[in-house]
């Protein structure tokens, strides 16, 4: 549920430090009810201004936290192909599309935005209904996110759901000014793509299978494809495999990478992560982290209500 933060807006002072001094100005000259219009204006020039500027907030100083890619030398791994893993992933779709009607969880991020800039880790707590909470696989996915870092978005609340507030995203912001209403974005518009990769629609486990299905089988049979998988792995304490798809040399396709790997909870059947790098600067330099997304803490089938995706 969103509620109101209280945390100070460094915009919020210089919007209505403006907007009183034109008050003051015109006070003898401009009518009631012009100068409610005028204050109006100003309001929402404020929410709006604020919004992009927390957003781009500290991007200038973005560290990539998780960009070396799992180490094969001294560990068990095993060659397989690509037909393996998407048989794997297809299998694991198949069984959370009858399993898998909600969950929670600890999701961090960093990507490169749709500009090519890297923006800062974000860890958020995430709350998801799955489409396979009905018998049919078509009930409309919705997501809950709240904010615990970057620190500059701290305290922000997104909820959005297929179904939900006539396709629109309901984001509480944080701050004073921000903090005084709900804002109602469109979730692939300009706001609300600062820094993202993909939108709103595209977060979630299923979303992410579902993903790396569709960009597998377009390598199913290519032969500059080479895959391993990395035995013996954990996340969290959590038993897991880790599989490495390298490219022998770049496809020119659109999402192409040099290394892709997938976090795979066997017992469950879940993909807590997904990393993709680009090629390196260098011949013989380091693959450039282009993608990192891990489920932390993953809790299943815990009840998710209406009361989880409601703004009020």
């Amino acid at each position: 549920m969103i509620t109101t933060e209280t945390a100070g807006n460094p915009t919020g002072g210089l919007f209505f430090d403006t907007c009183s001094q034109l008050e003051r100005k015109d006070a003898n000259t401009v009518n009631p009810r012009k100068k409610k219009k005028i204050f109006a204006v100003c309001f929402v020039v404020g929410m709006v201004g604020g919004y992009y500027y927390y957003q781009r907030l500290d991007s200038s100083s973005n560290e990539v936290v998780n960009a070396t890619p799992t180490a094969t030398e001294k560990i068990s791994n095993t060659a397989t192909t690509m037909s393996d893993v998407l048989d794997m992933a297809k299998s694991a779709r198949t069984h959370l599309s009858t399993t898998l009607n909600d969950y929670t969880a600890r999701f961090v991020k960093q990507e490169q935005d749709a500009s090519g800039k890297m923006t800062p880790e974000s860890e958020i707590q995430l709350k998801v209904q799955t489409r396979c909470r009905n018998g049919t696989n078509d009930a409309p996915l919705r997501v809950y996110l709240a904010f615990n870092a970057p620190q500059n978005l701290k305290g922000r609340e997104v909820i959005w759901g297929a179904d939900l507030f006539d396709g629109t995203m309901a984001v509480h912001e944080v701050g004073l000014l921000l903090g005084l209403k709900t804002l109602w974005l469109d979730p692939t518009g300009f706001l609300a793509m600062q820094g993202q990769r993909y939108p709103i629609s595209e977060i979630g486990i299923m979303k992410l299978i579902d993903k790396l299905i569709e960009r597998g089988e377009k390598d199913r049979d290519n032969p500059d494809i080479r895959v391993n998988i990395i035995t013996d792995q954990k996340l969290d304490d959590i038993p897991t495999e880790v599989i490495q798809i390298r490219r022998t040399k770049p496809s020119n396709q659109e999402d192409d990478f040099s290394l892709a790997e997938i976090t795979l909870d066997p017992e469950r059947q879940l993909i807590l992560g997904y990393r993709a790098f680009g090629w390196p600067v260098e011949p013989e330099g380091e693959p450039v982290l282009l993608e990192s997304y891990t489920y932390h803490d993953v809790k299943t089938n815990v009840g998710l209500t209406e009361a989880d995706f409601d703004p009020k």
